[in-house]
């Protein structure tokens, strides 16, 4: 594996070493939500993290099955504060097109120069789109709830319906 190659990888690492703090980290959306009685927004916040954190073993794994290097930097500071569940899932859908923008332009590379690394980024890209389409679904219904309570609190019930993918019973996502 090329230099530039481990280098697009770590940065990769990096993105979903922050991911999976961001959704879960104490002072973080899924803590943030929580504390608002959201625990069904909290919950599939926190799924996300263990699917974020998942995504960075993975690329841990494959780094140095290739004989690279792993380097992880220091994380930046998580905000405490992310307004409304609507605003917060904005914020969420924001992060996972900056995800999917990371992974493309590292396809992009990785398919000219690295065959091998081209595949496993290619399944990551898979996924994100799964991963926006859920969060702008949930963005969407929020934007329809406004400010109806009772429409937010249904979204946040179903929300707390999701389970890890591969769960008993659970298929990941809980919108639809």
């Amino acid at each position: 594996m090329n230099e530039q190659m481990q280098k697009l990888i770590n940065n990769l690492i990096q993105i979903e070493h922050v991911s999976t703090t961001l959704y879960l980290a104490m002072s973080a959306m899924s803590a943030y939500l929580a504390n608002q009685n959201y625990t069904g927004m909290a919950n599939w916040l926190r799924v996300q993290s263990e699917e974020e954190r998942t995504h960075l073993l993975k690329l841990i794994d494959y780094l140095t099955d290739r004989g690279g290097v792993v380097e992880l930097s220091a994380l930046p500071a998580q905000s405490t504060t992310f307004g409304t569940p609507l605003e917060t899932f904005q914020k969420v859908l924001e992060h996972e097109r900056f995800v999917t923008d990371a992974y493309r332009k590292a396809y992009e590379y990785a398919a000219q120069n690295d065959q091998q690394s081209a595949i496993i980024i290619q399944e990551f890209l898979r996924e994100q789109v799964d991963e926006e389409a859920q969060s702008k679904t949930i963005v969407d219904r929020l934007t329809l709830a406004g400010n109806n309570s009772a429409a937010i609190l249904v979204l946040d019930q179903e929300l707390g319906q999701r389970t890890p993918a591969g769960a008993a019973g659970g298929a990941g996502a809980a919108v639809g």
